[in-house]
């Protein structure tokens, strides 16, 4: 079993081989469900020159955010600007490079590159500025432009729970883009709610093998956008309600 133990101990050790000028994939949305502390260890480690692809880029004191506060992000691919003030001000004032992707266009290009696929055809942006560049082909008289997948040096994931050969399980909408942030990355680098005995999960409820898998931590996590609501016990829904 140690052959396939992927659990380490410190996030330094997670984050081993992040050099300047790599590319990140980033698993998320919004802040749900993303590697917090993988993230942190960047901005400690003040590697430079990333380029990262991410739905959005996180807000400024949080998330990704945080690496656009010491300039270590010099591109990111993304299908979001958001609440991220430093990140539409970079923008605007070219400090940044942006490549903006249509959110589901951003998706299928982590899926395909972590399936070995290396473009695709999708009819989203056709005829606008996303198609500018691309090869264009018609099929069955529809238009759709070429679009290349994504791979990444590193990929930074959050999951639910792991067991020590790297099976991950996500946890409802926090599942995300992570599945697919996992898959393609070269080193796939994931942080957990909780790590388990190999065996303990049912085989059914894998979201993502550990085949994809490199590293695994267990984190604690602040989890600014998660939180459970409930409705107050005078309020009990009564039989009829609406």
């Amino acid at each position: 079993m140690a052959g396939f133990d992927k659990v380490v101990s410190s996030y330094e050790e997670a984050m081993a081989g992040l050099t300047d000028n790599m590319t990140v994939i980033a698993g998320g949305f919004g802040l749900c469900g993303i590697a917090e502390n993988l993230i942190a260890e960047i901005k400690r480690k003040g590697t430079k020159g990333l380029t990262v692809v991410s739905n959005n880029c996180g807000v400024d004191d949080f998330g990704l955010g945080v690496l656009l506060t010491n300039r270590q992000i010099k591109k990111i691919v993304a299908s979001y600007v958001g609440e991220n003030a430093e990140f539409e001000r970079q923008m605007m004032a070219g400090e940044l490079e942006v490549e903006l992707t249509p959110q589901g266009t951003l998706a299928e290009k982590m899926r395909a590159g972590g399936a070995g696929i290396p473009a695709f055809y999708t009819a989203t942006g056709v005829g606008t500025p996303v198609a500018i560049g691309k090869e264009e082909r018609s099929f069955n008289g529809r238009d759709y432009i070429l679009e290349e997948a994504i791979t990444g040096d590193f990929a930074i994931v959050k999951a639910w729970k792991a067991d020590r050969y790297g099976n991950l399980v996500f946890r409802k909408t926090a599942r995300n883009f992570n599945p697919l942030a996992a898959s393609a990355g070269k080193i796939t680098v994931v942080e957990v709610e909780e790590i388990v005995e190999v065996g303990e999960l049912d085989p059914d409820q894998i979201h993502t093998p550990g085949i994809y898998v490199n590293r695994v931590i267990k984190g604690t996590f602040e989890k600014r956008i998660e939180q459970r609501t409930t409705r107050p016990a005078d309020k009990q829904q009564v039989k009829g309600e609406l």
